[in-house]
């Protein structure tokens, strides 16, 4: 059934679904699918709500309202239940990937020490793993931990209501930490309704949507784009983990088909993957006409991956009008902007010189220096973006790139614990008009006729001579510069060698292209030659930055394939790779 403006007549997420498991108890709400596409587990609306319940009365048990939960599951409805009975009980949840079980996790004993977190929900299993690895993972053994599986759902009828405001925080997303340590984002019940309304009204969404989900649950494209929206619209998720896409994405849009979906998405990398993935023999019966909304965000978007993916893709029914980029970040709770639905993304051409220097020249397609630019939308609905000189901190002039800044009810209260870094970010006011607050991004954009175009991560930023460079495209020209190496794996950074900042770049070779003796891809030479097909791919890569960016490369290396560093949702960690480039930590198969 359909709810209009379910955002005014509920103060928080609790009382959004107790509402619906009132009206609409048996209505099917989420299913998950194994590894073989074989349903494995369902929760109906009254499901997740009593589960909810008793996970709620056992935490009330070890704790208070207010205290911080760790989430620590592998990808299941197990999650679900753990995150809304966090709710429940009135308690912060702290989702995160699980810990390494071989070799310690910096970034999730980062987050423990930053949340103080005492209690950790999870699985009997993964509980008895953390166990057998205390030695490794000490900084967990002080959590107490508790096993929501062995939980009984009898353990419901004890709880008892919590009072629950819009302004309380209903979970801490952290960020990625791909700059600095990761920062816990306090978003509240208030954040995260209005965010939802925002999604279901620009992305014409209702209890009729049915989605398909394979993000990892702990991220905030996962959870609140398609977890939580699922109960605030009153509509069905079907999921499915990220190992099984990674392992044969085709079952992304295999079960989008079976289940005719009409709402699904990932970032830029998982449409590229589907595409170079592709195989007709696998997809015989594939039809993707129900799909009307394919979100792509959380990285930057290529006009190059849209078009092949509704080249490949229109033969079994996707029209490329489905395609939605957008917009948003972890500090906004998710969304910001996006495409309007049913009309292929704004493509703007620009002179890649003139972006340098942070001004938007508009050119043709054909242009030399034509760089794509793709529009993540309008911003709609209580929200309002202004481009800003991040130096200065006054409006910025037509044409010109600045810092996009956001402001409006989606905006988070700020990062726990840390005031000095939540002003500077939550606090900003626009110095000529005195307008604020703001959030400042640390994104760079400009808006042209009311749609955003996103250029780049201001501290991403390499200056070279007094040149801006943005990375995304150093590394673009690098993957295309030679089929050894592997798309979407690769970081470009800057280094200072005698007070001048030199370019670095850290690629990920092929697989075909390992050096490991014999390989057909070295044809009848030696595994001592392997060094030269090595010097060759270098010296493609050199060639062609210098060619297309003015340049010159100062290292590349060539690293084993999976060992780059990137972000839960698939962003390439620049700075991490940076580090690891000063500490001469990668496994590589050489520096050139």
């Amino acid at each position: 059934m359909t709810i209009v403006n379910i955002a005014e007549q509920h103060s928080n997420l609790v009382n959004l679904l107790q509402y619906r498991a009132l009206y609409d108890p048996h209505s099917l709400m989420y299913t998950y699918l194994d590894d073989t596409g074989k349903v494995e587990r369902t929760f109906t609306i009254a499901d997740l709500d009593r589960k909810a319940r008793a996970i709620a009365s056992t935490l009330l048990e070890m704790g208070k309202p207010g205290d911080h939960v760790l989430l620590l599951y592998p990808s299941g409805l197990d999650f679900v239940a753990a995150f809304f009975g966090c709710l429940y009980a009135g308690m912060i949840a702290v989702p995160t990937s699980l810990p390494h079980f071989r070799r310690p996790s910096e970034r999730i004993q980062a987050i423990v020490a930053d949340s103080q977190a005492s209690i950790a929900l999870t699985t009997s299993k993964i509980s008895d793993e953390i166990k057998k690895n205390s030695s490794i993972l000490p900084y967990l053994s002080i959590l107490r931990f508790k096993a929501t599986d062995l939980i009984s759902d009898i353990s419901a009828n004890e709880f008892q209501e919590k009072e629950i405001s819009a302004d309380m925080i209903a979970f801490q997303q952290y960020t990625s930490g791909s700059t600095s340590k990761p920062k816990g984002v306090m978003v509240t019940h208030r954040n995260l309704l209005h965010n939802l309304f925002l999604m279901e009204q620009n992305f014409k969404l209702s209890s009729e949507t049915k989605a398909v989900s394979w993000l990892p649950a702990f991220h905030d494209m996962g959870l609140i784009g398609k977890i939580l929206l699922t109960p605030y619209l009153g509509s069905q998720l079907v999921m499915m983990s990220p190992v099984s896409f990674m392992q044969r994405p085709l079952k992304w849009l295999q079960t989008i088909s079976k289940y005719g979906a009409t709402y699904s998405g990932g970032p830029n990398f998982a449409y590229e993957l589907c595409v170079q993935k592709f195989k007709p023999e696998q997809v015989t019966d594939l039809d993707l006409s129900s799909w009307r909304v394919a979100l792509n965000g959380a990285e930057p978007i290529r006009l190059e991956t849209l078009r092949k993916f509704a080249e490949c893709y229109a033969p079994y029914g996707f029209r490329e009008e489905s395609i939605m980029p957008g917009y948003g970040l972890a500090e906004g709770t998710l969304y910001v902007s996006a495409c309007s639905r049913d009309y292929f993304p704004i493509t703007l051409f620009v002179d890649a010189v003139k972006l340098e220097q942070n001004q938007v020249k508009v050119v043709s397609e054909t242009t030399e220096e034509a760089r794509a630019l793709i529009g993540c939308g309008h911003v709609y609905t209580g929200q309002k973006v202004a481009i800003v000189d991040p130096e200065t901190l006054v409006n910025c002039t037509d044409l010109q790139v600045g810092e996009i800044w956001v402001s409006g009810p989606s905006i988070c209260k700020g990062y726990w614990n840390n005031p000095e870094k939540t002003a500077e970010t939550f606090e900003a006011y626009i110095k000529d008009t005195g307008e604020g607050p703001f959030l400042r991004t640390g994104d760079s954009g400009f808006i042209m006729d009311g749609e955003l175009f996103v250029t780049g991560r201001m501290k991403d930023l390499i200056i070279i001579r007094g040149r801006n460079h943005y990375p995304q495209d150093i590394e673009l020209t690098v993957q295309k510069s030679s089929p050894a190496i592997r798309d979407e794996y690769v970081a470009a950074f800057s280094v200072e060698v005698d007070g001048e900042e030199r370019l670095v770049v850290v690629a990920e070779l092929n697989r075909d292209y390992r050096p490991r003796g014999k390989n057909e891809n070295l044809e009848d030479q030696n595994e001592s030659d392997e060094a030269v097909l090595l010097k060759k791919v270098a010296t493609e890569v050199r060639k062609k930055v210098v060619e297309v960016h003015e340049i010159q490369l100062y290292k590349l290396i060539l690293i084993k394939t999976g060992t780059i560093s990137k972000t839960s949702s698939g962003k390439i960690q620049r700075h991490a790779s940076k580090i690891k480039y000063l500490e001469n930590n990668f496994e590589s198969y050489g520096c050139f």
